[in-house]
């Protein structure tokens, strides 16, 4: 396996397939870089280089007790860069991914960046307050907690409803793809998951986003339950200077599974234009 030790020692997997202009793919919770095959696939059969890593405590990464924060998520991903010498890359993150990539552009700058596409993204910030009051309350973040702690398979077995939209009346409901989310789900850290709740759900994005000053792809289904469009991708298209935003009718927050052909086409269009 690729694997890459940080400088806390911590051990991060990551694929790396093809050659050509790298795009580099950050994962949602709870979820590893196989949630990205079908993009992978499908854009290395289009001449590109294809990277993603397990964030750390997901997936084949070593599980840690500390540093399940987005300041380090996105220091892991930064010394990936650095490590393998990737340089004018499209950084794509979906859900807690597109906050690792803000955050990575936040912190690290765009030197290493030529494009940058947000799906169904966790920022600006999910967590409803005085200042935003649409956004996700409190309790309900307490509810993700409790049910990862609680009984963690059943939990994201009955979580992969709301994610894949199945739980809509037209829906053609894949019993494979919820039982691979539950398996991708159960490979990760429970330490790390619970951590990572508040990490994509409390952090606050704004600052990051107003750094990004690369071309930019906001992604966004407009029956996303997870992460609703009217408080993040609608917010973050106005926020990033160089954002073009792109919703999907109909398509829930895991589109980039049940909806591929349309998101694989999407996403080489733009890296090509």
């Amino acid at each position: 396996m690729n694997t890459f030790t940080t400088k806390d020692g911590t051990s991060i997997y990551y694929k790396d397939w093809g050659k050509g202009q790298p795009v580099v793919f950050s994962h949602g919770w709870p979820l590893n870089a196989d949630a990205w095959d079908p993009q992978m696939m499908f854009l290395g059969q289009h001449g590109l280089r294809v990277l993603a890593h397990d964030r750390r405590s997901h997936g084949r990464s070593e599980q840690t007790w500390k540093g399940n924060d987005m300041d380090t998520y996105a220091d892991d991903l930064a010394e990936l860069f650095e490590r393998l010498d990737l340089n004018n890359a499209v950084m794509v993150g979906h859900s807690t991914g597109g906050g690792e990539v803000a955050r990575y552009i936040g912190r690290h700058g765009t030197n290493r960046v030529a494009k940058a596409v947000l799906i169904g993204s966790v920022v600006p910030i999910m967590v409803k307050s005085a200042t935003r009051p649409n956004g996700i309350p409190i309790e309900v973040l307490d509810g993700i907690r409790q049910g990862t702690v609680a009984d963690r398979p059943q939990y994201f077995k009955d979580f992969t409803m709301a994610f894949y939209g199945y739980n809509r009346p037209d829906a053609k409901i894949s019993e494979g793809v919820r039982e691979n989310f539950v398996l991708q789900g159960l490979q990760a850290g429970i330490k790390g998951l619970y951590d990572c709740i508040a990490a994509f759900s409390e952090t606050d994005f704004t600052e990051d986003l107003k750094k990004i000053d690369v071309p930019t792809l906001v992604m966004h289904g407009d029956a996303d339950q997870i992460v609703p469009f009217p408080i993040s991708g609608q917010l973050t298209a106005k926020i990033v200077k160089n954002a073009t935003l792109k919703v999907y009718p109909g398509f829930p927050h895991g589109m980039c599974t049940t909806e591929a052909d349309t998101i694989n086409k999407d996403l080489l269009a733009f890296i090509r234009s």
